[in-house]
């Protein structure tokens, strides 16, 4: 019997024409191996909802074809079900399909989905939002609610936003309980990794393990500008941990109180409560990987 998947299609994510995306399906999708549809998203949210419907149905596979956002939607809807995540990345950044190796070339991505190999991977949970990947709760936040509502897509526009909101930035101050041990500081950077980065390559956690029933905690301390040239050349070497600057703490359940109560998940901005309870969820989640 074949599978089902479903193609979930966000027309409105990253950069370019998705118009060709049908056409790569239908001459690259293994037809032995899958039955297939194609859905696009209307609204906002509509990914998830689509989604859910599609692991109620008995579908296979859910692929979110389009950036973290989508990929946000699909997996979060996901959880704990027997369906299993699939990623066609044309998005803006793409930072999980990045660490899960899957190719950023939609016909090659086509090609890992029919290679069919999976594996388990542990979500976040945070009160009463999942994610994936990565969360944020400093500098990394204002960026993603900037980028939501901003006119230009992909890399370019993320930089343009970075340079702009760098100098207006203060940074917050956090309050971490990590098995009663509380610990008090400002931070640029205040992110909680699941996987390694955040999407075009920065990586803000180099040794995240999306299998090991572990999560980390990514601190970045206030600095200089003239320190931000080196810093940022580690985040793009993945050598982040080695900055003087940063702090990575491996845990399982902790609990954050902010001073600003703003946040990013995979890259999706929310409005959060400024007390968290974080913990990572094993092997919830099934995802096809490069």
């Amino acid at each position: 019997m074949k599978k089902k998947i479903r193609f979930i299609v966000n027309p409105k994510s990253g950069v370019g024409n998705k118009g060709n995306i049908p056409q790569l399906i239908a001459d690259h999708l293994d037809h032995n191996v899958y039955d297939y549809d194609i859905v696009e998203t209307e609204y906002r949210k509509h990914a998830k909802l689509i989604a859910k419907d599609s692991a109620d149905a008995g579908y296979d596979i859910v692929c979110a074809v389009g950036g973290d956002g989508s990929v946000h939607e699909v997996g979060t809807a996901l959880i704990g079900t027997k369906t299993k995540l699939a990623i066609l990345p044309v998005g803006s950044g793409n930072g999980l399909a990045r660490h899960m190796k899957i190719p950023l070339n939609v016909k090659e991505a086509i090609e890992c989905i029919n290679k069919n190999n999976s594996i388990q991977m542990d979500t976040v949970l945070v009160n009463d939002k999942t994610f994936l990947g990565v969360g944020g709760y400093g500098f990394d936040a204002v960026i993603a609610k900037k980028f939501d509502t901003h006119t230009r897509r992909g890399l370019r526009g993320y930089i343009y936003l970075i340079a702009r909101e760098f100098f207006k930035y203060n940074p917050i101050n956090v309050s971490i309980d990590l098995d009663g041990k509380v610990k008090t500081l400002p931070v640029v950077l205040c992110t909680v990794a699941n996987a390694s980065q955040f999407g075009n390559g920065f990586t803000i956690s180099p040794k995240s393990d999306v299998t090991d029933g572990k999560i980390e905690l990514c601190l970045l301390k206030p600095f200089s500008i003239w320190s931000a040239p080196s810093i940022i050349y580690r985040f793009f070497r993945k050598k982040s941990d080695k900055s003087r600057f940063s702090e990575i703490i491996q845990f399982k359940n902790a609990k954050i109180k902010l001073s600003k109560k703003m946040a990013h998940y995979d890259g999706e901005p929310f409005e959060v409560l400024d007390e968290l309870n974080v913990s990572v969820v094993p092997k919830s989640l099934n995802i096809l990987v490069g």
